[in-house]
């Protein structure tokens, strides 16, 4: 059965003003007993008070996180250059999967250096396998470009057949597709799925101060703006159909995540995004 846990990349804050241990304490009072680790140094600090959370507070740690490369000025972990630690982090905490976030920015506009990234993908996953840990990749919009008439995550599925999928099913609407239909499509390769909401807001006053001054290019900027993430369920996706997809293709983990709170508190949205899932009948799964 699946889990419902938290992407920590909404916590990033928490994580470095009280800790590991503290941050992910207050995500299981909350109820939540998993956790995907994303834009957390994995110091020596923090991979100790990670592995304490899982053996004080039960919390299970779902995947972690590392690019290919690392672009120079940029945090984060290499599978290139750091390979043998993120091996050794992932085996002290149980963690069975590392994903990739996203692309490498510099082939977001070149098939040829997606299918470069693609090739030597592959050949990470596949060494990974060796160590018993298997390899997924993120999507955002940008996957849903298409080349010659197929869709690019097609082409990177194809391409990197030894690497599986955690899909986003805020970016696949807002890439143009259905969320469940496409999970269903890659059920073969989907291992985890990031629980985020779409939501068209409200349009702010100053975009009406903007058409009243006659600025109408701030008022269109307001106006294509106003799809945001959301807290689950208080947006428009549907996610009883999203949930029981997801569970029909065996994904392992559901991870809710909000790319930006628009000035709420992290915790308190984690708990409207719990609470809405209780209320749809998925407390089972926390």
């Amino acid at each position: 059965m699946a889990k419902i846990g938290v992407q920590a990349m909404m916590l990033k804050d928490s994580f470095v003003e009280v800790g590991a241990l503290e941050t992910l304490r207050k995500v299981s009072e909350i109820g939540y007993s998993a956790v995907e680790i994303s834009q957390i140094p994995m110091t020596p600090e923090n991979v100790d008070e990670l592995a304490r959370s899982r053996d004080e507070l039960g919390m299970d740690i779902a995947s972690l996180s590392a690019n290919l490369r690392i672009a120079p000025g940029t945090p984060g972990e290499s599978l290139t250059t750091g390979f043998d630690k993120i091996v050794a982090d992932a085996k002290a905490l149980d963690v069975s999967m590392v994903r990739i976030g996203m692309l490498p920015f510099d082939a977001m506009g070149s098939l040829d250096k997606v299918l470069d990234f693609c090739d030597a993908t592959n050949d990470v996953a596949a060494r990974l396998a060796e160590q018993g840990i298997g390899l997924y990749y993120h999507n955002h919009h940008i996957e849903f470009a298409k080349y010659d008439g197929k869709h690019l995550l097609d082409i990177i599925a194809d391409r990197a057949p030894l690497l599986g999928l955690e899909l986003d099913v805020h970016w696949i609407q807002r890439g143009g597709l259905d969320p469940v239909s496409t999970i269903a499509k890659y059920s073969d390769r989907v291992a985890m799925i990031h629980l985020k909401d779409y939501r068209i807001g409200s349009m702010p006053d100053s975009a009406f101060e903007a058409l009243a001054s006659g600025d109408i290019p701030a008022f269109m900027a307001a106006f294509t703006g106003v799809v945001q993430f959301a807290e689950v369920g208080e947006g428009n996706l549907d996610f009883p159909g999203i949930i029981e997809q997801s569970l029909a293709s065996d994904a392992k983990y559901l991870l809710v995540e909000q790319d930006d709170l628009y000035g709420r508190d992290v915790f308190d949205c984690l708990a409207t995004s719990r609470n809405n899932l209780v209320a749809l009948g998925y407390e089972h799964l926390f």
